[in-house]
């Protein structure tokens, strides 16, 4: 038991020791975490301090990066510009160097014909001179004496012709002057002529009554204290009057009939003109009406169309179609665009190629609303970069499935995209020769070759 409780205390002295020495190296440990706590705090200190600065920093610098990003915009915008006015320069390099060579031709054509024009010349001057003019110089002034002769009898005859034609423009101004007082007249002789005929009318039927009446019924009739010479002048003015009106129109009453039947006919024509205008005005509603409907649907669909097509060829952006009235059958159209990075408007505002790609966005657009069986295409590229020419190609082929596009370019990266080119060169002066290629072939001819 004794040496048991020595080997426990040495056990114990043992685990002791190790126990200093683990809460030795936990102090040092301790100690350590503490310093390394220090140090954390003091850089946690140092980076806080440093924080708040670049907080302050971070407003100036964000202005100084929009400042460089609208900056770069700009070189951007200028370098597009500067590629654009490249692109069109060599255009025009090729078009003066094309233009130069048909001008060489021109000359060299030009210099034999004025050769042959001075021998001509010569040829006429040596004829001239042994050619006597004194009788074609006579039948020249007698052609001038009858010419002259000739021109003072047209005068003459185109001042009568003026007279004539005034003097029947007067006889017309006095036709329709008489005409105008003949119109009362005739009124007034119809209505003379209807009296004449209802004072014959009762003229009969008072003879037929005095033929049945009696002597003393007659004298009956008469008024009291009425004298045969009083009644004799009623008589003679009452004659006078009926022979101041004229012959009777027996045939009045036929013509109040025509004429009824005829305001009847008239009546009937009448109203089936006013039903006619009455179709005639729903047929134009429902024309109307059926057009507005078709017009703003094919807006529509030309407006989604053309937003598709402009977000194609420039990646990006905006573009439609504004109505510039509020009826639809007489208004404009105007075009607002927004290509990606720009806040324009109008396309007044885009350069030469932007300008361009719009249109064919625009042209695209109505081409895809009713496809064609061909589409011809001349040199729209040529404005285009070499990014935007191949965005372009890309949206020819898309298109291609439905129609077949024939286009006249001298850019290289649209003529790699034709399946069969066709070219006119000019290898001998003068003579232009037409030459085909056919790109598939061609192909394949390099790959026989290459195997």
């Amino acid at each position: 038991e004794l040496q048991q409780s020595m080997e426990y205390a040495e056990k114990a002295r043992l685990r002791g020791e190790q126990a200093k020495s683990e809460l030795s190296e936990v102090s040092h440990l301790i100690e350590q975490e503490s310093m390394q706590e220090q140090d954390a705090l003091d850089r946690l200190a140092r980076y806080q301090e440093s924080a708040s600065a670049f907080r302050v920093q971070v407003p100036r610098a964000q202005q100084e990066f929009e400042a460089a990003e609208q900056a770069l915009n700009g070189q951007r915008a200028l370098l597009r510009t500067a590629e654009n006015e490249l692109q069109q320069a060599i255009f025009h390099e090729k078009s003066c160097s094309n233009k130069y060579n048909e001008l060489e031709i021109n000359i060299n054509v030009l210099r034999e014909r004025i050769s042959g024009f001075t021998i001509s010349i010569a040829r006429l001057q040596g004829e001239l001179a042994s050619y006597n003019d004194a009788p074609l110089n006579q039948e020249l002034q007698d052609a001038l004496g009858v010419r002259t002769t000739r021109e003072q009898k047209l005068k003459e005859v185109r001042e009568r012709l003026e007279n004539i034609i005034q003097a029947i423009q007067q006889t017309e101004l006095e036709r329709l002057a008489v005409e105008q007082k003949l119109q009362p007249l005739r009124d007034r002789i119809a209505e003379v002529r209807l009296k004449e005929q209802e004072a014959r009318l009762l003229a009969e039927q008072y003879g037929n009554h005095l033929s049945t009446l009696a002597e003393d019924e007659l004298i009956a009739m008469l008024p009291k204290g009425a004298r045969p010479n009083n009644l004799q002048s009623q008589i003679d003015v009452l004659t006078q009057e009926i022979t101041a009106l004229g012959a009777v129109n027996l045939a009045a009453l036929d013509q109040l009939q025509t004429s009824r039947e005829r305001k009847a006919y008239l009546d009937t024509q009448a109203l089936d003109l006013k039903d006619a205008i009455a179709t005639l005005e729903d047929a134009i509603r429902r024309i109307d009406l059926e057009t507005r409907e078709r017009l703003q649907k094919t807006f529509d669909t030309v407006n989604k169309n053309l937003d598709e097509m402009f977000s194609t060829l420039f990646a990006g952006g905006h573009a439609s179609l504004l109505l510039t009235g509020a009826e639809i059958l007489d208004s404009g159209v105007q075009i607002i665009a927004q290509p990606p990075g720009k806040k324009n408007t109008s396309i007044q505002l885009l350069s030469g190629g932007e300008k361009a790609l719009c249109a064919l966005a625009l042209v695209f657009s109505l081409f895809k609303l009713n496809p064609a069986p061909f589409c011809l295409l001349d040199e729209v590229d040529a404005p285009l970069d070499d990014h935007n020419t191949e965005r372009y190609c890309e949206l020819v082929k898309k298109l291609s499935s439905e129609s077949q596009f024939l286009f006249i370019s001298h850019n290289k990266i649209t003529m790699e995209m034709a399946e069969q080119l066709v070219g006119v060169t000019m290898q001998e002066l003068g003579v232009s020769r037409v030459v085909a290629v056919d790109m598939e072939q061609a192909l394949k001819i390099k790959e026989e070759v290459a195997a």
